[in-house]
């Protein structure tokens, strides 16, 4: 039951679907000239390049035409895009970016990674409560465990917005809070949730990105090193193959910016096409699941929004 709607120069894709076989009346083309490049300034970017991919792509969802949007392109431009053309939900504050990230345990909820540079704590407060959402009903986990990645775990460690944070969510009876983490516990799967500031996040994602190619750049240089070692490497290959797809990103599809009227997912500009298949996969769910519908009643946005305009006109 999935459409999709290819955003992009037209004769490239055809060009491309040309060396496939695939059911034609589940495919279209949506013809665009202009391409938003990654060094672009995003915001100028969405408003100048109406006729790009990103922009067209975008539109889809903002008419209701498509439901969600998934793009391996500029990652300012979808973030701008998204807020500029799809606009968030009524009391959600700011739309973090959200991946899903390999642990020993399973998956954990990485929020923010890159939208929200310097936000408010109630922001993370919000980010908690989407993640907490999201877990329990995209992967199935009852109770998601909630951490705030500090600089200790304890509660004074910190800084001010770490500080503040940490009361809105120790106060708040729809998480399960555990309290405050350390970077290092991450992939231990001590959390099913690890909220932050996006530029944390993103710094904790290239870290976790970059050692986790390093050490299966060097393992595979150590197991092809001697003639024993790669005996010994053809013994321990179903195992290894195991692992590894154990902390596989891929596997995961790419990052949704959750709290928009739609769903926008950001790929890696380096996806393989088994990270594309999971984050269309990951949109089905998404929409099947109503993930929308459950942050509005949940977090009880439209009470949150009504009480925001008061105090707004009240102060005018």
């Amino acid at each position: 039951n999935l459409k999709v709607t290819f955003t992009g120069k037209e004769e490239l894709v055809k060009a491309e679907l040309g060396k496939l076989k695939y059911p034609a009346d589940r495919v279209q083309i949506l013809n665009c000239t202009e391409v938003i490049a990654m060094a672009e300034p995003p915001v100028d970017a969405i408003r100048t390049k109406k006729d790009s991919s990103i922009v067209k792509g975008l539109r889809l969802v903002k008419d209701g035409e498509c439901d969600a949007f998934v793009t391996a392109g500029s990652t300012g431009a979808a973030l701008a895009g998204g807020q500029l053309l799809v606009g968030r939900i009524k009391g959600i504050e700011r739309p973090p970016l959200a991946p899903l990230m390999p642990t020993a345990k399973g998956p954990v909820l990485l929020i923010d990674c890159g939208a929200n540079m310097d936000p408010r704590p109630s922001m993370l407060l919000q980010f908690a409560q989407m993640g907490s959402i999201y877990m329990r009903n995209m992967t199935g986990v009852e109770k998601p465990r909630v951490g705030l990645v500090n600089v200790g775990t304890e509660e004074e460690k910190g800084n001010e917005l770490a500080k503040q944070a940490h009361q809105l969510l120790k106060d708040c009876p729809d998480i399960n809070f555990v309290g405050n983490i350390e970077a290092r516990e991450i992939p231990e799967g001590a959390v099913d949730v690890a909220v932050t500031d996006a530029f944390t996040g993103n710094a904790i994602l290239k870290m976790y990105e970059g050692v986790a190619k390093v050490i299966l750049h060097e393992l595979k240089g150590a197991l092809m090193s001697s003639f024993v070692s790669k005996i010994g490497a053809l013994m321990i290959k179903p195992a290894l193959k195991g692992m590894i797809k154990t902390f596989d990103a891929s596997e995961y599809g790419g990052a949704p910016m959750l709290g928009l009227k739609g769903l926008v997912v950001k790929s890696h500009g380096n996806s393989k096409a088994a990270e594309i298949e999971h984050a269309l996969e990951q949109c089905i769910t998404f929409k099947e699941k109503k993930i929308n519908d459950l942050f509005r009643s949940e977090m009880k946005l439209d009470e949150l929004a009504s009480a925001r305009r008061v105090k707004k006109n009240s102060e005018e």
